[in-house]
């Protein structure tokens, strides 16, 4: 499953015009995924952004515009701020902790961008502290390597305000980014907690657990999960304990990406039930990540 909505569908016959909005609109579709996901953290979400940021190129005067990648760039931001600051309001009455949807970036492995900043689940979940206008700066800036002053063109501010924004950004983050992300780590703790799950040892795993490691679960009302988070090593464990007695050892558990990191998906009958992400710093696990919303789910529905 792509990880950014269809392309727009080319009629039979294009005047050389029209022909060239749409090639240009999908040379940038990519990059503009990925701004607007990393900006609302839900695929849903993006795919209406940048189908909106289409529907504003087919309308307008394109004689007029020079760059158009940057046109585009400039309107699917702007949308995206839009979107998250309705997004933000939505969230308040959330069932339950939220989480980030996973996209499967092996499918996409750059989500468009030239660097993966951004894009971890954890990232994505800090990235909520921050007001959409601080998220649009530190995603342009981060993750696509944007100066400062096309940041301040994009987002009708001075270079300075932009430049204020981004270290107010970096900031409320912490050193989250300064941490190094290796796959290879994640994957080793991943066939651990899932060996464990298998022997009915779960306990074995808790030497890898952070002493404050907490448990973040996403049922988002649609399925029975617990509404809030898990703090500590011995609820954590116990918890996950259970729920993969209960719920997950009759499935099929195989390991995939997500958001360019090793995760693990849980299957019951033919479908993804569950999404268990860890969140690992210095080869502890800090939190663990489990994203059982249907609605988030359906990137990962196993091929037929």
């Amino acid at each position: 499953m792509t990880t950014h909505p269809p392309a727009p569908e080319r009629p039979g016959a294009l005047d050389t015009e029209d022909a060239g909005a749409l090639d240009a609109f999908l040379a940038a579709r990519p990059q503009l995924f990925g701004i607007a996901y990393r900006m609302l953290g839900s695929v849903a979400e993006a795919e209406d952004v940048v189908q909106d940021a289409w529907i504003r190129w087919q309308g307008t005067d394109r004689g007029a515009v020079r760059n158009p990648a940057a046109f585009l760039t400039t309107v699917t931001t702007r949308l995206a701020i839009n979107a998250a600051t309705s997004a933000r309001a939505r969230r308040e009455t959330y069932v339950g902790p939220w989480l980030p949807e996973p996209v499967d970036t092996s499918e996409d492995p750059a989500l468009g961008a030239e660097r993966a900043e951004a894009l971890e689940l954890a990232t994505l979940l800090l990235l909520e502290r921050l007001t959409p206008v601080e998220r649009a700066v530190y995603v342009l800036r981060e993750a696509f390597g944007y100066p400062y002053g096309r940041i301040a063109e994009i987002l009708d501010l001075t270079e300075a305000n932009a430049r204020q924004l981004g270290r107010r950004a970096r900031d409320r983050l912490g050193t989250r980014e300064a941490v190094p992300v290796d796959p290879g780590e994640h994957r080793r703790l991943l066939d651990e907690l899932v060996a464990a799950a298998h022997e009915g040892d779960l306990a074995r795993f808790e030497r890898y657990l952070a002493d404050d490691v907490v448990a973040r679960p996403d049922g988002g009302g649609r399925v029975h999960a617990s509404r809030v988070e898990l703090v500590g090593l011995a609820r954590v464990s116990l918890f996950l304990d259970n729920v993969w007695r209960k719920y997950w050892d009759a499935g099929t558990v195989r390991v995939v990406e997500a958001n360019g990191l090793p995760a693990v998906v849980v299957d019951l009958d033919g479908a993804p039930y569950a999404l268990l992400a860890l969140d690992v710093v210095g080869g502890r696990v800090e939190h663990l990540y489990i994203q059982v919303n249907p609605d988030k789910l359906a990137g990962y529905a196993a091929a037929s």
